[in-house]
């Protein structure tokens, strides 16, 4: 089938920096899906995306849909025809929706009964035909949160729009998009090449627009400039730039033609903590830090400017003047701050509003030291550590500092808790209870903080539950979700045999206001263990496993992974299918039988039930020491020489004897079998 190269770009006003790389790939992915309704097939695909337009290639495009056979399915046979043999009026109603006669209808004959339909030829459309109202719905879909409105047009964007290319080809496609007439001719730089430049071909857009238009229209591509202009530029100064991939994406969003510039501040600002100036520098300026070998900071940065000037020094110098009062109010926050202890700032928390029915950020403070005493001691951690720690942890919120930079939190509480002289143990946990950031961020690193960071997510979880605050669909104002993941982490990557269950039902006893504690304990085991469910199987383990160990209800997380652990390896074994069959015989047995099982087992007849009872003593014996040590894989691995006693025993041995007593002793012996894989895990679950 015939081809042609697809090229649309949409020019604007500036784009939202932040939100440019989303806008252009979600306008990909809505053209992606329109040309995949429509049957239009093509090899290749591309975005691009500037501060002042987006735009979307698609290579070797086919020129027409398909032709294809509809077929519209009408009333069943028995309902087609009239007493007198004719057409009844539901087969001419069907027939007259179609647009055909009685005659024209055919007859559909499956397993299920027969039916009338209507079979059309319909001829595929020409591409140039489907794009702009695949464009347009595009547009409509995209993930703006507000759009906005210019001069008397009723159409709405982001940002004013400008021009429109639209290229099928060598061709133009005419049409409206946004109050546009689109065209082939496009905007070069806003100072660089501000003329009209035509694009001839949707293939030769990219490099028109960089040799005409002094303009780099691949995002990916202005990244890299960037990123090796910056080393460049920092180790012109003998350093390395420090660039993290959100700026650097912030920073290409901002620059069509980007051109690095190195400036220097006062070498005095390097007693600030090192973070501090990071942050304004990135923040408030959307510069890169510099740092030398060792990882200090250098007295400079790397700041891009979108054109090449013939006065670079100037630009220099205005970036200089502008860094200069950013570092002096850090620099004043700073000693500020110094002035008064994080101690002393503990009680202003009783200002800040928590929650409603949850009460002051006091409040919180006060139960978490409560929860951090319980389970330091269950662990046998400091527990005069643990609780300092939760007691300053909420302090720096207090502070100018965090004030002005909300995401120096915690890290801002250490630097002040070791210029009060407290604890190095305590100052960490301040930082680190706020750990794990975001999802594959590391857990706190010391056992104070992973107990503060442990109990202010548990508290915040149970006590949003508790005020009926409960997450539903996307939205979680108190990431919670994100709360419950991190308790998670934190209990199961630093190994800390603790009940989450108890650590619950300790939390909700703290709260004074009114709910239903039994069913709020239940929605937040439920909730936690449903996170749990995610993080298992994004390690690799798959949900039968999952469902096994879930089955017998373990209160550890730590406990729960090494039992998961342990089925995962159980199944690899040639037993493990025989034996999670059997199992699940056993249960149906167990559940369907009106007989209740013996409370002993003896008085057994078959030479087969005998031995699978001596085994089964056996088995009992030999896997305790390993349930101990909760070595549960070397347990399921002594269960899984019980397979041929069981196969034997379910070959020979009929189990629902017409002796009741002998019944009873059979079920007895089954449910015996059965409670030491219970122990472990519900293998029943296991599929084949």
């Amino acid at each position: 089938m015939a081809a042609k190269h697809l090229l649309f770009e949409l020019g604007s006003e500036e784009l939202p920096p932040k939100t440019l790389v989303k806008l252009s790939q979600a306008l990909l992915d809505g053209v992606l899906q329109g040309l995949s309704a429509a049957e239009l097939t093509f090899t290749g695909c591309k975005a691009y995306a500037t501060p002042r337009r987006l735009a979307v290639f698609i290579e070797n495009l086919s020129t027409q849909q398909p032709d294809k056979v509809v077929e519209k399915r009408g009333p069943a046979i028995q309902a087609a025809f009239a007493p007198d043999g004719k057409p009844s009026k539901a087969a001419e109603g069907f027939a007259a929706s179609c647009g055909a006669t009685f005659d024209q209808l055919e007859r559909l004959k499956t397993d299920k009964g027969e039916w009338l339909i209507y079979k059309q030829a319909v001829k595929g459309l020409p591409t140039a035909q489907l794009i702009p109202d695949i464009i347009r719905h595009s547009i409509s879909a995209l993930p703006i949160a507000k759009r906005m409105r210019w001069g008397s047009f009723a159409t709405e964007f982001v940002r004013p729009v400008h021009w429109a290319v639209l290229l099928y080809g060598n061709s133009v496609i005419e049409c409206e998009i946004l109050g546009l007439t689109t065209g082939s001719t496009t905007l070069g730089h806003r100072f660089h090449a501000p003329q009209t430049r035509t694009i001839t071909s949707p293939e030769s857009y990219a490099e028109t627009l960089f040799q005409q238009g002094k303009v780099i229209a691949d995002v990916e591509q202005r990244k890299a400039i960037i990123r090796d202009k910056a080393n460049q530029a920092a180790s012109a100064v003998n350093g390395t730039a420090h660039i993290e991939d959100d700026l650097l994406e912030e920073i290409a969003a901002l620059n069509e033609w980007p051109v690095p510039v190195t400036g220097s501040f006062d070498p005095r600002f390097l007693e600030l903590p090192a973070e501090v100036l990071i942050t304004t520098m990135q923040t408030n300026q959307k510069y890169f830090p510099v740092k030398n070998a060792s990882g200090a900071l250098l007295p400079y940065f790397i700041t891009f400017s979108n054109i090449e000037s013939t006065r670079p020094e100037s630009i220099k110098q205005g970036n200089e003047r502008v860094i200069t009062p950013r570092l002096t109010d850090a620099e004043f926050f700073w000693k500020q701050d110094r002035k008064k202890s994080l101690a002393d700032r503990v009680a202003s928390l009783g200002n800040i509003v928590f929650q409603e029915k949850l009460g002051t950020l006091a409040d919180k403070t006060q139960r978490v030291i409560v929860l951090s005493e319980l389970i330091a001691t269950q662990l046998g951690a400091n527990v005069e550590w643990a609780k300092r720690a939760a007691h300053l942890a909420k302090a720096d919120l207090m502070t100018d500092m965090v004030g002005e930079f909300g995401n120096l939190q915690g890290l801002m509480g250490r630097y002040y808790a070791l210029a009060d002289n407290e604890p190095a143990e305590v100052a960490n946990a301040i930082e680190q209870h706020y750990f794990p950031k975001q999802s594959g961020s590391p857990t706190p690193a010391s056992q104070t903080g992973q107990i503060v960071a442990l109990v202010d997510k548990v508290d915040t979880l149970t006590g949003i539950f508790s005020a009926g605050l409960i997450p539903t669909g996307d939205k979680d104002p108190y990431a919670l979700r994100r709360a419950a993941l991190g308790s998670l982490r934190i209990i199961i990557e630093n190994e800390l045999s603790l009940d989450i269950v108890a650590l619950i039902d300790a939390s909700l006893k703290q709260y004074s206001h009114s709910f239903d504690r039994d069913v709020t304990r239940k929605l937040v085991v439920d909730f936690i263990f449903d996170r749990l469910k995610g993080y298992c199987l994004d390690r690799g383990f798959a949900p039968d496993e999952f469902d096994a160990v879930i089955s017998v209800k373990p209160v550890q997380p730590l406990d729960f992974m090494k039992r998961l652990q342990a089925v995962k390896a159980f199944r690899q074994l040639p037993e493990a299918e025989s034996l999670a069959a059997a199992n699940k015989r056993i249960g149906n047995i167990l559940k369907k039988s009106d007989t209740a099982p013996a409370t002993q087992v003896g008085g057994l007849v078959e030479a087969e039930e005998c031995h699978l009872f001596d085994t089964a003593k056996q088995s009992a014996s030999d896997i305790q020491p390993f349930l101990e040590k909760r070595d549960y894989q070397s347990a399921l691995s002594r269960l899984a020489l019980t397979e041929p006693a069981v196969n034997a025993f379910f070959d020979k041995v009929m189990v629902m004897s017409d002796d009741l007593d002998l019944r009873a002793r059979r079920l007895a012996l089954l449910s015996m079998l059965s409670d030491q894989f219970l122990q472990i895990a519900d293998i029943s679950k296991l599929q084949s």
